[in-house]
């Protein structure tokens, strides 16, 4: 078949959406399809995968770069066109953000109160979110389309905040690449990455991985690991991410956590810093689907999460990972966090954690995504 995959910037180190679309398409092209990627912009490593980049270059008008990608789509003889969220001229939308709206709404509760309401005021009228209202409603609002939601939680999203009906609606969960991410690689890294980092051998590490530090909890996070550390425990935290840290050092200076916890910046390969860590944390305000819990789950490492993360909704609360119902609750996450510290606990969950993960493979994942495709196909020919 020839598919295009409609994505802001097809670059596989600039997040959890760009890093799927681009294993994906690697998936793709290993199953026979002609692959045509429309973008703003792709990087370096889109060469190596012999699919056609089509650059629509930096457009700042996100309704703008929806039409240049619509005008380029219909100049195309493509038999799918999957889109991540960028435009609406598709067959099939896979919003990798989940609901915008679900998301501003969880986001005004980082806010005090009192302006909550201003907040919400401003995200009536600001051209920002105007224009992000009028790209949902394009995209929402065909009953031709299907949508893949990325977990339950985003279904019921689409429902509640863009009206789609569940007949419209497909999950799919996001899967991991279970070889690349894996408990076997913590013999060549466990040490080395450790002993640059200065973790001593007694020392447990929590990791975070995300880029929008502020919705994915990150002061929650360096919160708890304050309250670990007054009490005398060993705890570090290390922080995996390209976001300024000026903000985040000086909570960690407050609570009295400044020596325990580690910023790194953004990496290319996570994998190493995976396997030197002992549990992963990720308390999210909203995550329609995290794939760092899930890569972490890959690695062995047991998982700390909230339900406002679609991934959540794989574990088992207790057993192959924690779950909190309030991503503020610094006390209930250090809570989890102090369990952990519990070495025979932490291989129990480790190990589930490594099971779940091999129930969703990246395979998988393609081979429900081709599902829709064929059902798109079929209905096209009946029609």
């Amino acid at each position: 078949m020839e598919i295009g995959l409609v994505i802001d910037y097809f670059d596989p180190h600039r997040g959890g959406a760009e890093h799927w679309t681009y294993q994906f398409a690697q998936c793709l092209r290993a199953g026979g399809h002609t692959v045509h990627v429309i973008t703003q912009g792709a990087s370096p490593a889109a060469d190596s995968l012999e699919v056609h980049v089509h650059r629509l270059g930096r457009i700042a008008s996100r309704l703008q770069r929806a039409e240049a990608a619509e005008t380029l789509l219909r100049r195309l003889q493509l038999d799918i066109i999957h889109d991540m969220g960028m435009g609406w001229y598709c067959d099939l939308l896979q919003s990798e953000d989940g609901s915008r709206l679900a998301q501003w709404e969880r986001k005004l509760c980082l806010l005090p109160l009192y302006l909550q309401p201003i907040k919400r005021w401003l995200m009536r009228w600001l051209p920002r979110y105007r224009e992000f209202r009028q790209l949902m409603r394009r995209q929402f609002e065909d009953p031709r389309r299907i949508l893949v939601a990325v977990s339950r939680m985003c279904a019921r999203d689409y429902h509640r905040y863009h009206q789609v009906g569940p007949y419209r609606i497909r999950v799919v969960y996001h899967g991991t690449d279970i070889h690349r991410f894996s408990p076997h690689h913590r013999q060549q890294w466990y040490l080395p990455i450790r002993s640059a980092l200065g973790i001593n051998p007694n020392e447990i590490l929590y990791l975070f991985v995300g880029h929008d530090y502020l919705r994915k909890g990150l002061c929650t996070l360096i919160r708890a690991t304050g309250r670990l550390v007054r009490e005398g425990l060993p705890a570090r935290l290390l922080v995996v991410g390209g976001r300024p840290t000026a903000k985040y050092r000086r909570l960690a200076r407050r609570v009295g956590a400044a020596h325990a916890v580690l910023f790194v910046g953004r990496v290319e390969d996570p994998v190493p810093y995976y396997a030197a860590s002992d549990a992963f944390v990720l308390p999210t305000f909203y995550d329609p689907c995290s794939l760092s819990v899930t890569e972490a789950a890959a690695c062995g490492l047991p998982p700390i999460t909230t339900r406002w993360n679609g991934a959540s909704e794989l574990l088992t609360d207790g057993v192959n990972g924690f779950v909190l119902s309030d991503p503020a609750d610094d006390a209930g996450l250090a809570d989890r966090m102090a369990r952990l510290l519990n070495p025979k606990l932490r291989e129990q969950m480790g190990h589930a954690a490594r099971l779940l993960a091999l129930e969703y493979p990246f395979q998988r994942n393609y081979d429900e995504i081709q599902a829709i495709y064929h059902e798109i196909r079929c209905k096209r020919k009946a029609a």
